[in-house]
């Protein structure tokens, strides 16, 4: 399992489902967003997905660490985005730094095919409203 940020968007011309959370091992992220897509992983590919990745604005070594939490993961790939440089190219930061916890990615769900967005699912703030993977299933 890879967790460097892999140019994964970038390979091939195919259906993917990248989704973001503001933070490894926090509770929204890893008690619902990355169940919610491992979950649904199998459903995904089934419409046609050909990958589902996970990415944060983590280290390398906090995000496979995190996905070692989840044993069921095979279907889910997760990436370290250590610097928000993707996250900053896709202007979907968000400053937390009055938290405590710096500039990480707003939580989002995109359905990208043959490189073209085809789904922006973006959140305001902390929210966890549409960007969840039934909400992807619902698009395709």
């Amino acid at each position: 399992m890879s967790t460097f940020f892999d140019n994964s968007l970038e390979s091939d011309f195919r259906e993917v489902v990248l989704f973001a959370v503001p933070g490894a091992f926090t509770p929204t992220c890893s008690l619902k967003h990355v169940p919610g897509f491992i979950e649904k992983a199998d459903e995904l590919k089934s419409k046609g997905v050909d990958e589902v990745l996970c990415i944060s604005v983590n280290d390398p070594f906090v995000m496979k660490a995190w996905a070692k939490t989840y044993p069921e993961t095979k279907n889910v790939k997760f990436l370290a985005d250590g610097s928000a440089t993707y996250t900053h190219a896709l202007g979907l930061e968000l400053d937390l730094s009055e938290k405590g916890l710096g500039v990480r990615s707003r939580r989002f769900a995109l359905l990208v095919d043959d490189l073209k967005v085809k789904v922006a699912n973006i959140e305001s703030g902390g929210e966890f409203t549409v960007s969840g993977a039934e909400d992807i299933l619902k698009a395709l």
